[in-house]
């Protein structure tokens, strides 16, 4: 509610101060319709009530009608008295023009802001709807306006307009407009600016301006005022006392502040389209609504306003682009304008449509959303004067001509000839084959042949006649085809291999050239040839299409000779490394496994060798190269094959145990166990370099070969020499039970323990060395085997000591010295085994339980004691020893071993030594 201005007029006292009084001290919201006629019916001075109404402002209609309708009447009985006192006119006025606002402000609460909007059906809506009939009118609760009734009745009425249309209040604007269009109409345009531009036309069309066809201005909107004649204080006469008193109280005119242009005259039909054009560049600018511009066309077309039929059609289209066109994962780039779509030129356009389509949706997406722009195009040209019946087909194949190729055939599966004509996205097949020919030998692509063969299968098929008398069509067709695809400045060069068939079907350079080029990228690219085969398919197909084909027509070589195409292509394998390499291993190992002789000094052999040096070196060149002079050292050995028959090298290269090649040097020559590192490196040469087993067992044979000889210092030698490889071996590897590691070992151990019992030996220092060495590296189930030698040759050591200890004695020499301190060797070496005592033997059955186990050990005893260690059965022991000590026969061996083990059993129990 808003107060009172003032507490009571001053111009003339009144007659009644009772009721004044009344009047004055009740604030506006004690003001009842009783109360106002009590307070001012029993006033007699007129003027006074005129003036108290002005003053009271009142946000209830109904009382505020009551009091403005007291004024009006007071003021109607002193009509003629006030002409002459001019003076008192402004409050009249006022308490006029507030009763008008008064009435228009009542009808605007009448209205909600969607009545505009109900006035069309919902589009879901039935027309025949069987529940209308029954239904029960929607009963609508009035709606105050957006603005208080004491703000409308004292503000302009310009700025409850623009409140109004700012908060889309449509229908009560319409009532403003209609009531008061006298004082609104000069800022008609102002007002619809103030619409915001997201809201949508069909709710404010009545307010869109139209065009008179008949005088080609805008049409004045219908008026509805309160009073179709003017009231008595809107008389010339009143108006002119007014102006000679000085006062104009126009409270219908908006104030200074909202500094608005007024036109009232109508605009003519260009400035209404002018400001149309605006509007909807300021809807694309500020909200990105095409489909809210759009729709401002379509409303404007009814109104007969020109120039936006063109304006209409680019929206339609772009609004195509925006809502109809497949849109990508990301759309921050899609922020579309007028400006940007004017910009665009029309294969930039056909893009933007087919930027995010599928091969799947292409052929629908090309029909609904290119196909009608390209007819926008060509009607448009038509209009201006200028028909181009062909912009359809030549924008639609510029477009095929620059798309990958997955997505030109999904074109060209839409524009086979087997469809009816209307339905194929290209329908001359002249220009479908054109097409697809340039796209195939247009494209850079070199690994989706699956694609280019289904565009082949698109392709129409036509019946060609040769004619003697005239160039061959096909060769025509290559031609033509070659020089469409030629490079030029608007059409890059790329790698095309397609492409290159037809610019070189009639240049023997470019022929020349590709095929250096496939020869020698077959070598140095990424996919280069790794296998001879590869490089026998290339052969034949350099060849092949260095020929003519079964149609007549020539290969992409057909210009060079097979001659000038063999060259290129040993020109182009011999620049390659590993290609190379093959080739020379293939050609050496084939003059190899020919050749009669193994030494490499003449013949296939000397051929086979220096094949290795073409190429550069590397490990497998190496590898054959040492196999190659191993089998030339095998040869001057005079390794046989048979009676009479000298090894060949193919029998060396077919053996699969290289290791019984050195066996076979070793039986056949007497003194090549003495060339201990010319029997290695044969062995490393042979292919079992690194080989540390193979280098044990190699020794093993050297080893065995002496002792055979009875060479023992030699075997000696080599057997250190095996050990020390062997426990080099050992601690090299983090796993002692590898199977390498067992291999190794256990040639080692029986090799020293062959060595050390043979009873020719007489160095028994070093024997006990073997059989240490032997202890240290055989398995636990053999411990005993080796104890029983050990321990009889440590007896034979103490009983050769007392004999030179007892010829001392007698002032004779006595044998040769034994080793000191065997015996705690032999203790030391078997406490690393962890062979405590245990206290079972240490009873008095300790002697017949050590019997028992020397004799369930010597069931399974594998050695002969007697024997030496090459062979145990096949070669027959002399009588006597080199010593000329006399063998012991079988009863007299086992007897003797039963004691020796025995006493050593009883040895290691932990008894004393005697």
């Amino acid at each position: 509610m808003i107060k009172s201005r003032s507490a009571a007029p001053s111009a003339t006292q009144p007659r009644t101060m009772t009721s004044a009084d009344g009047w004055t001290s009740r604030s506006d919201s004690e003001l009842t319709v009783d109360n106002v006629h009590t307070s001012l019916d029993s006033i007699k001075d007129d003027l006074w009530v005129a003036a108290a109404c002005v003053d009271r402002i009142l946000d209830d209609a109904t009382v505020q009608r009551v009091s403005s309708t007291e004024a009006t009447t007071e003021a109607s009985l002193r009509r003629d008295a006030l002409i002459s006192h001019f003076n008192h006119l402004p409050a009249d006025a006022l308490i006029l023009d507030r009763l008008d606002r008064l009435n228009t402000f009542v009808e605007m609460c009448e209205v909600s802001p969607e009545d505009v909007e109900d006035t069309e059906s919902a589009p879901d809506a039935w027309e025949d709807d069987p529940w209308a009939e029954s239904a029960q009118p929607e009963t609508r609760e009035a709606v105050e306006p957006p603005v208080a009734l004491s703000v409308f009745l004292t503000d302009d009425l310009v700025r409850s307009a623009f409140l109004l249309a700012s908060r889309q209040w449509f229908g009560a604007l319409g009532i403003m407009f209609a009531r008061h269009a006298t004082h609104l109409w000069p800022y008609r345009i102002a007002v619809l600016d103030s619409i915001p531009e997201h809201a949508h036309p069909l709710s404010y069309r009545d307010f869109l301006p139209a065009v008179d066809t008949t005088t080609n201005l805008e049409k004045r909107s219908t008026s509805d005022p309160w009073r179709t004649s003017p009231d008595w204080s809107e008389t010339l006469d009143v108006q002119a006392a007014l102006a000679a008193s000085g006062f104009t109280p126009d409270i219908s005119l908006p104030s200074g502040d909202l500094h608005l242009d007024s036109r009232d005259d109508p605009l003519s039909s260009d400035e209404l389209a002018d400001w149309y054009k605006r509007r909807i560049q300021r809807i694309i600018s500020s909200t990105g609504l095409i489909d809210i511009a759009l729709a401002v066309v379509q409303h404007a077309a009814p109104q007969s306003v020109p120039g936006l039929d063109e304006m209409g059609e680019e929206l339609s289209l772009l609004a195509r682009l925006v809502y109809d066109a497949p849109q990508g994962e990301d759309d921050s780039d899609d922020d579309w304008t007028l400006d940007r779509w004017y910009s665009m030129d029309p294969i930039a356009v056909v893009r933007a449509y087919l930027a995010h389509s599928t091969p799947e949706t292409l052929a629908k997406d090309i029909w609904r959303l290119v196909m009608p722009y390209l007819f926008v195009l060509e009607s448009r040209a038509e209009r201006s004067g200028n028909p181009d019946p062909t912009i359809r087909a030549r924008m639609l194949y510029e477009y095929i001509l620059n798309v990958p190729l997955e997505t030109a055939a999904a074109i060209f599966e839409a524009s086979k000839p087997i469809l009816p004509t209307a339905q194929r996205i290209v329908q001359n097949d002249e220009d479908m084959a054109r097409l697809a020919l340039a796209c195939l030998y247009g494209s850079s692509s070199l690994d989706e042949w699956p694609t280019m063969n289904r565009i082949f299968e698109c392709l129409p098929a036509w019946d060609i006649t040769r004619d003697d008398d005239q160039e061959d069509a096909a060769d025509t067709t290559v031609v033509s085809l070659g020089a469409f695809v030629t490079p030029s400045t608007t059409r890059p060069r790329v790698p095309a291999p397609l492409r290159w068939f037809l610019q070189s079907n009639s240049d023997v350079s470019e022929q020349r050239s590709w095929a250096n080029r496939m020869a020698r990228r077959a070598g140095g690219s990424e996919d280069k040839l790794n296998t001879l085969d590869d490089w026998e398919w290339l052969l034949e197909d350099m060849l092949k299409l260095s020929g003519t084909g079964d149609s007549g027509l020539r290969g992409a070589f057909g210009l060079l000779s097979p001659d000038e195409v063999l060259q290129i292509f040993l020109s182009g394998l011999l620049s390659t490394g590993k290609a190379l390499e093959d080739i020379c291993l293939t050609c050496s190992r084939e003059l190899y496994d020919n050749a009669s002789s193994g030494n490499y000094t003449f013949g296939e052999m000397k051929l086979a060798y220096e094949c290795l040096d073409v190429p550069p070196p590397s490990d497998r060149l190496l590898r054959e190269k040492e196999f190659i002079e191993a089998t030339s050292r095998l040869s001057s050995f005079n390794v046989m094959s048979g009676p009479g028959i000298a090894i060949s090298p193919i029998e060396i290269r077919l053996t699969k145990d290289r290791l019984s090649l050195v066996s076979r040097v070793l039986s056949s020559n007497n003194d090549a166990y003495k060339h201990t590192e010319v029997i290695l490196d044969l062995v490393h040469k042979l292919g079992l370099r690194n080989n540390v087993v193979a280098e044990v067992k190699t020794l093993a044979m050297l080893a065995d070969t002496a002792l055979q000889v009875e060479d023992f210092l030699r075997a000696y030698e080599t057997s250190e020499r095996m050990v020390e490889t062997v426990l080099a071996l050992r601690s090299s590897y983090m796993d002692v039970d590898s199977p390498e590691i067992q291999e190794a070992s256990e040639v080692c151990w029986v090799a020293c323990f062959q060595l050390g019992r043979q009873p020719e030996f007489e160095d028994v220092e070093k024997k006990l060395s073997l059989l240490g060495r032997a202890l240290e590296l055989c398995p636990p189930e053999k411990l005993h085997d080796v104890l029983v030698a050990w321990r009889r040759l440590e007896n034979e050591d103490v009983e050769a000591r007392e004999d030179r200890l007892s010829h001392r004695r007698d002032g004779k020499p006595g044998p040769r010295k034994a080793a000191p301190n065997a015996a705690t060797s032999l203790r030391s070496r078997l406490q690393d085994f962890h062979m405590p005592s245990p206290p079972l033997l240490n009873t008095p059955d300790a002697a017949a339980l050590a019997s028992r186990t020397f004799r369930s050990v010597a069931a399974n005893f594998p050695f002969s004691v007697a024997s030496r260690g090459r062979s145990q059965a096949s070669h027959p022991e002399p009588e006597r020893s080199r010593s000329g000590s006399r063998r012991r026969d079988g009863d007299e061996i086992s007897t003797q071993a039963t004691r020796v083990f025995s006493k050593g059993i009883g040895w290691l129990i932990g008894a004393d030594d005697e």
